[in-house]
């Protein structure tokens, strides 16, 4: 891989879930939240993604915000140290769009100027793994597929009053619900991930934006089975987000080797 690491059935409340009107009292509203976060504009987000693949276990962790309404983001991922307790790597800036990746201070042999670019809808996972952090908005789409859904409690979520939804998504028709900007890298997940199923816990507040969602993913890279756990937070919204695509002539042309 080139990047960092290479259902339509009824839902279900519990708790007494449904008795406030409120969007996020409604466990039907996990399945709509692609659609609220469109509406809200924009976001600071923070990501972490944890991989375990033999007996190894590394942390992936990014920070920036994303444009809802252009489909962009922009995150500054820092790779986790060597085992030295050293920095191993420099921090890499990723800009995330709809069937495209940009990353920049990406891979030996690329100049400190240039950006890699990477289709998503190419990739094996469609991006919800190889760049070491889910899109936010793929995040919301996986959801539209949810199933098996159980409210687990109301709780604080750094301040906000948050209720926590768990259960079940199937990339594959996800991929087929899926709005256009993100068709195409969910339906290459779908034919690239080993599981269809992966389990989820998300949190929504009382207007049903989704404030935070973990993604259990399972796939095997080079043969091997990795086990990564994506979260994602997203906070205040409708913050200025400053994404933009790079020119043509600042995108790397050559063979980025590690």
């Amino acid at each position: 891989m080139t990047g960092i690491v290479a259902t339509s059935s009824g839902c279900s409340g519990g708790g007494g879930a449904a008795a406030d009107d409120r969007p996020g009292r409604d466990p039907g509203s996990v399945r709509k939240a692609a659609d609220v976060l469109l509406t809200a504009g924009s976001s600071k987000t923070r990501t972490s993604m944890e991989m375990a693949a033999g007996g190894t276990r590394v942390t992936i962790r990014g920070e920036g915000g994303y444009d809802f309404d252009r489909r962009m983001g922009q995150l500054r991922v820092v790779l986790p140290k060597d085992p030295a307790g050293a920095s191993e790597h420099r921090p890499i800036t990723e800009l995330l769009s709809p069937g495209a990746l940009y990353m920049k201070n990406r891979g030996a042999g690329v100049p400190a100027d240039k950006w890699v670019w990477v289709d998503s809808t190419a990739l094996e996972d469609g991006n919800l793994v190889t760049g070491g952090a889910t899109d936010p908005l793929a995040a919301a789409e996986l959801l539209r597929a949810a199933r098996e859904v159980t409210f687990v409690g109301e709780q604080d979520l750094a301040g906000t009053r948050v209720w926590h939804y768990r259960g079940v998504t199937d990339i594959g028709r996800a991929a087929k619900a899926a709005a256009p900007y993100a068709r195409g890298a969910l339906a290459a997940a779908a034919k690239g991930f080993g599981e269809d199923l992966v389990r989820f816990d998300a949190y929504l507040d009382d207007a049903g934006r989704l404030r935070k969602v973990r993604h259990q993913f399972s796939y095997v890279n080079q043969g091997r089975p990795v086990a990564v756990s994506s979260t994602t937070l997203l906070y205040a919204f409708g913050v200025r987000v400053t994404a933009t695509l790079p020119p043509r002539d600042d995108i790397f042309a050559g063979k980025v080797t590690s």
